[in-house]
């Protein structure tokens, strides 16, 4: 982690510097060649003043003529001793006078030319030019050695790779020791996670945090508050569990041990027969298990805390509650109970299995507890701001207290002296899949059909999706 910073510092302060030095560079670049037109430009006024610096031919046609520097080249030449010089030569290019380290160029026209050459590890800037003088028609040369690109160059290295080398340097030092010291909290944070025990899920202190890290303190406090609900979950989901499947499995085995201890006796002959009284209650405690093992599984699955990252996809609750119908219309007719429909299409986004389980539960519920002759209905349906479905099961059995409302909510609580033999977990299981849907599940009374007090409606409000 720390490397890393380092490298992403070092390079975010690198890459201005670096660019800082291309534009300085390219800005003296410019200057040095602006100096070097500069230069090109008082050669060339300085040309025709040598020229009109011969005054006549020497004695023969290899001396020298007779010249007087005119006075701009004299001080051109006194400025720069012995980075100056100048050529005569005739015109086959023959020295005659002046500075013979000059390297001759015989020029192809009469308009001044320039070139460059190097002697004793200086550059010089020449310009040559064929012109008529009083001596005939000669070759003139004169030599400037202070180049401003050679110069460019020096300056490049003195004036900016150097000090940017230097400031590099030290802005690498400076961020190590910077880094070093502002990554400590962070890095104490990180050793105070590593050294925690896994069943170690406390919030971590914020405020011993820097500002910048306190967010990401914040997430891990929340990973850590749903990953503590998920496994107080599961606790709890084992120790409920063993607790209720110890009872009826106490029973079946006592039970079970009984009968074949009787079938092992002497006088039974190895044989057994059983009344139709001890089948149905072998085959009532079978099923009230197989019941509570469904439902514990179901309460599992239905756990807030684990499904709220699972996709959700849209469901037709007017098809839920269709299908949901069929599936219990056999147990409401051998009670004689009315099932009936009252639907609306809605829909909504969620859990369609979910969905399914809570109003199975529900219908379930209801058909048990009804009486013989009741009704039970199932409605769904959007409700008048259309931003908000319903979906409700409504009975017209003995209802609940509302004193115990709050209190039915709970796993395996039934309220006292409620006959049948549930096992206190559907409505758990509905209200479970309601808050993983970010809904509410709500009790209240119902009327019955002749309006008197009774009978119990279980209602879920959704939101509609977009």
């Amino acid at each position: 982690m720390k490397s890393g910073l380092q490298r992403r510092l070092l390079l975010l302060l690198l890459a201005p510097l670096a660019l800082f030095a291309l534009i300085s560079i390219y800005f003296d670049y410019e200057a040095a060649g602006n100096a070097a037109l500069q230069q090109d430009q008082q050669l060339r006024r300085l040309a025709p003043l040598l020229a009109d610096s011969v005054l006549a031919p020497g004695r023969t046609a290899d001396d020298i003529p007779v010249m007087l520097l005119a006075p701009p080249v004299e001080e051109f030449l006194k400025a720069r001793a012995g980075f100056a010089g100048y050529r005569v030569s005739d015109a086959d290019g023959r020295f005659l006078g002046g500075d013979a380290w000059i390297s001759m160029v015989v020029p192809t026209t009469r308009e001044p030319e320039f070139h460059s050459m190097e002697e004793n590890g200086v550059t010089y800037r020449v310009v040559v030019q064929r012109v008529k003088t009083a001596a005939g028609e000669l070759i003139l040369q004169l030599a400037d050695g202070s180049d401003a690109r050679q110069q460019w160059v020096r300056s490049v290295v003195v004036k900016v790779l150097l000090p940017n080398l230097i400031l590099v340097l030290a802005a690498a030092l400076a961020v190590n020791w910077a880094v070093t010291r502002a990554l400590r909290p962070l890095l104490a944070l990180k050793e105070a996670v590593e050294r925690r025990s896994p069943r170690d899920l406390s919030a971590i202190d914020p405020q011993s945090t820097p500002s910048e890290v306190r967010p990401l303190v914040a997430s891990l406090n929340r990973l850590f508050a749903l990953v503590n609900d998920q496994a107080e979950g599961q606790r709890r989901f084992v120790a409920d569990a063993a607790h209720q499947l110890r009872t009826p499995l106490a029973g079946l085995q006592a039970q079970v041990e009984a009968w074949a201890q009787a079938a092992m006796a002497p006088a039974a002959g190895r044989q057994l027969t059983l009344s139709a009284d001890r089948i149905m209650a072998l085959r009532s405690a079978t099923r009230r298990t197989s019941q509570l093992a469904n439902q514990l599984l179901a309460l599992s699955r239905a756990d807030a805390s684990q499904m709220a990252g699972q996709p959700v996809h849209r469901v037709d609750l007017k098809d839920l509650c269709e299908s949901v119908l069929a599936l219990h219309l056999d147990a409401a007719s051998a009670k004689g109970i009315d099932l009936g429909l009252e639907v609306r299409f809605a829909q909504v986004s969620g859990h369609e299995w979910l969905l399914r389980e809570l109003l199975g539960n529900l219908v379930d519920n209801a058909v048990k507890y009804t009486a013989p002759g009741g009704t039970v209905t199932i409605r769904c349906g959007p409700l008048e701001s259309h931003a908000q479905v319903f979906l409700e099961v409504e009975d017209d059995g003995p209802g609940i207290p509302a004193a115990e409302c709050a209190r039915v909510l709970e796993r395996f609580y039934r309220v006292p002296g409620t006959g049948g033999e549930g096992n206190g977990l559907g409505l758990a299981i509905a209200d479970e899949i309601a808050r993983a849907h970010g809904a509410q599940l709500t009790l209240e009374a119902a009327g019955s059909r002749n309006d008197a007090a009774g009978g119990l409606r279980v209602r879920l409000v959704m939101r509609s999706p977009v």
